[in-house]
C-alpha cells in the first residue's frame, strides 16, 4: 500500500467482508494495527469476525488468542484472561493467548511467573517470539527486585542470540534502561547491543522502533549515532506522510539523552508533552511503559513530588493495583516528603 500501512488494514477489512473466514487476514490486519498503536481498531476488526470461528475452525485458538491480547489493550482485562485461557486450553501452542495472559499478569507477577513457566513448551519453540516472552519472564522477576534472576534471563533467554531483528533489541533496550532506573549496574551489555542500532539510524522503518534504538544508544553513550538519529528523525518529520505526527512525537526522543545527563526537568517536559499521543507510535502498553518510567524518574529527581504521586496513582486507577516500580516510588515518596529531602537515588542490587 505504498507506505501505508493504515490503509491496507481497511482494505484488508474489506476483503474480511466477503471472506470473513480468511485467517490470513485477520492476522495481517491485527499485527498491522498492533504496530501502529490502534488498539480499539484491532479489537473492533477481530469482534466483526468472530463469529465464523467456532471451535471447529482450524484457525479458532489463533485468532481467539488474537483477540485476548485485543481485549488486554483496550483494557477489559477480565475479559482478556477469561479468553485467554480458553484460548489456550483449546490449542495449547498458541502464542498470543499465552502472550495475553502474561500481559494480564502485569501487576501480578507471582501468577505471571506461574502461567510462563508453567507451560515452557507451548512459547519455547516460537521463533523470535520466544525471547519476547522471556522479556516478559524477566519484568515480572523485576518487579518482585529479583535481580540476579533478572541478569540471567537477559542473557539466557532474552539476548541470548544476539539477533538484529528491532523486535529483540527493542525487548533488550527496554530491560537494560528499566534495571538502571532500579540502580543496578548492568555491566557492557549496552555496549553490544548498542552496535547494532548505530548502524541503523537511518533506517526510518518505525517510530516505536527509532525510539527503542534511542535507548540502547544513549545507554552506551553514543553521542555520534544519537545526533544522526535524531537528525533523521527531525528530517522524517518535515514531510508530508503518514507518519509524519508520530516522527515529531519521536523527536522527543531526546529527552532519554537528557535523562542520562541529568537534564530532569527537560526530560519531565519533553516526555509529558508526547505522552497523550504516545500509544500511537505502537507496540503494547507493557512495551511502552518503559517511557512513562523514565518520565516518572525524572519527575522525582527534578524534585516535581506532586506530578510523580499523579503519575504514579493513574495507572493504580487504571490496572487495579502497583507493580514493583510503583511501590517503590511510593514508598520513597513518602520517605522524602516526610524528610523534606531530595528525591534519594534507588538501587535493588
Amino acid at each position: 500500500m505504498q507506505g501505508r500501512p493504515c490503509a491496507a488494514a481497511e482494505r484488508l477489512d474489506r476483503v474480511l467482508e466477503t471472506w470473513p473466514g480468511d485467517a490470513l487476514a485477520v492476522k495481517l490486519i491485527h499485527a498491522i494495527r498492533f504496530i501502529m498503536g490502534d488498539a480499539v481498531g484491532m479489537r473492533s476488526s477481530l469482534e466483526r469476525v468472530l463469529p465464523h470461528y467456532g471451535e471447529d475452525h482450524p484457525a479458532h485458538g489463533y485468532v481467539f488468542g488474537c483477540h485476548a491480547f485485543a481485549l488486554e489493550e483496550t483494557g477489559d482485562l477480565s475479559g482478556a484472561e477469561a479468553v485467554g485461557r480458553r484460548v489456550v486450553a483449546h490449542s495449547p501452542d498458541d502464542v498470543w493467548g499465552i502472550h495475553a495472559v502474561a500481559h494480564v499478569h502485569e501487576m501480578r507477577s507471582d501468577r505471571g511467573i506461574a502461567w510462563l513457566t508453567g507451560r515452557p513448551d507451548s512459547w519455547a519453540h516460537c521463533n523470535n517470539f520466544r525471547y519476547h516472552m522471556g522479556w516478559h519472564l524477566a519484568l515480572m522477576h523485576l518487579d518482585r527486585g529479583e535481580i540476579g534472576e533478572v541478569l540471567r534471563l537477559y542473557d539466557e533467554r532474552v539476548r541470548h542470540d544476539h539477533t538484529d531483528d528491532y523486535r529483540d533489541i527493542s525487548n533488550e533496550a527496554s530491560l537494560l534502561a528499566r534495571l538502571e532506573m532500579e540502580g543496578v549496574d548492568v555491566g557492557d551489555r549496552w555496549y553490544e547491543l548498542a552496535d547494532l542500532p548505530a548502524g541503523r539510524t537511518q533506517d526510518d522503518c518505525l517510530v516505536f522502533v527509532d525510539l527503542n534504538y534511542m535507548l540502547a544508544l544513549v545507554g552506551d553513550r553514543r553521542e555520534e549515532a544519537v545526533d544522526k538519529l535524531l537528525g533523521r528523525l527531525r528530517a522524517s518529520a518535515a514531510h508530508a506522510t503518514w507518519m509524519r505526527s508520530r516522527k515529531r512525537w519521536a523527536c522527543r526522543a531526546r529527552s532519554p539523552c537528557r535523562h542520562h545527563n541529568r537534564d530532569f526537568r527537560a526530560t519531565f517536559s519533553g516526555l509529558s508533552r508526547a505522552r497523550p499521543n504516545l500509544q500511537r507510535v505502537g507496540g503494547s502498553h507493557a512495551r511502552r511503559d518503559v517511557f512513562e518510567q523514565i518520565m516518572i524518574e525524572a519527575a522525582m529527581r527534578a524534585g516535581l513530588l506532586e506530578d510523580v504521586l499523579t503519575l504514579l496513582e493513574e495507572p493504580l486507577a487504571r490496572r487495579g493495583g502497583k507493580d514493583g516500580f510503583a511501590a517503590r516510588r511510593l514508598a520513597m515518596l513518602d520517605l522524602t516528603l516526610g524528610a523534606g529531602a531530595p528525591a534519594p537515588a534507588l538501587r535493588l542490587a
